[in-house]
């Protein structure tokens, strides 16, 4: 039995979810709280939850402050960012943070299902938006990565901005480069880490030690 949690300020949703979780006989809803210090103070209670579903716009603590504190409390506790939000901004952040997988609120509930038991299973969630090259150069050890693939000090600085909310504009500002050779850039870094997004750069850098987490 996967012993599951959720966190969603919006009552109806998180009950329906719950709901719906319920009819598989290998998911038991332990408790659901309505933002961060909800959970904080339930999982106090409740520490074996397996894994929790965690939406990221919610009062008194976001999605993104409760997977970081989850990351240092309770390491063993896998996180599900179960969000309306598709951007790369949002799910760097919330990789950043601690998640082991993106979902979308519009997924189907056998997917949902499908995707707690491979975050169970494999200890992350392979998704469109989310693919399984990305997770794996996530959590896999690199060593002298910088010398192996010859990255310049101009290309660790573009990591590292790939990691903020600037536009690629403002990252071809802050380079002094011009805006097309930011292009250029990401193609250089795609082909050298074997990565298609800026999110893959992102966490493949942050895996690799090459930029610090938020």
């Amino acid at each position: 039995m996967i012993r599951v949690a959720m966190a969603d300020d919006h009552a109806l949703f998180r009950s329906g979810i719950a709901s719906l979780l319920s009819e598989f006989n290998d998911i038991s809803i332990v408790f659901e709280a309505a933002n961060g210090i909800d959970l904080q103070k339930k999982i106090a209670l409740h520490p074996e939850v397996d894994v929790i579903l965690m939406d990221i716009n919610m009062p008194l603590m976001d999605g993104y402050a409760a997977t970081e504190w989850l990351k240092h409390n309770h390491p063993a506790t896998l996180v599900l960012a179960l969000s309306m939000y598709d951007d790369e901004q949002a799910i760097i952040k919330m990789l950043k943070a601690g998640a082991s997988g993106y979902i979308l609120k519009e997924a189907q509930v056998a997917e949902l299902h499908h995707a707690i038991l491979q975050l169970m299973e494999k200890g992350f969630y392979t998704s469109d938006i989310v693919s399984g090259n990305m997770i794996r150069s996530f959590q896999q050890k690199e060593h002298n990565i910088k010398q192996e693939l010859k990255l310049t000090d101009k290309e660790i600085l573009f990591l590292e901005l790939c990691a903020s909310e600037l536009t690629y504009k403002e990252m071809a500002d802050q380079l002094g480069i011009a805006v097309r050779s930011v292009d250029n850039y990401s193609r250089n870094l795609f082909e050298k880490t074997g990565t298609k997004s800026r999110v893959g750069l992102v966490l493949w850098a942050m895996r690799n030690d090459l930029i610090k987490p938020l």
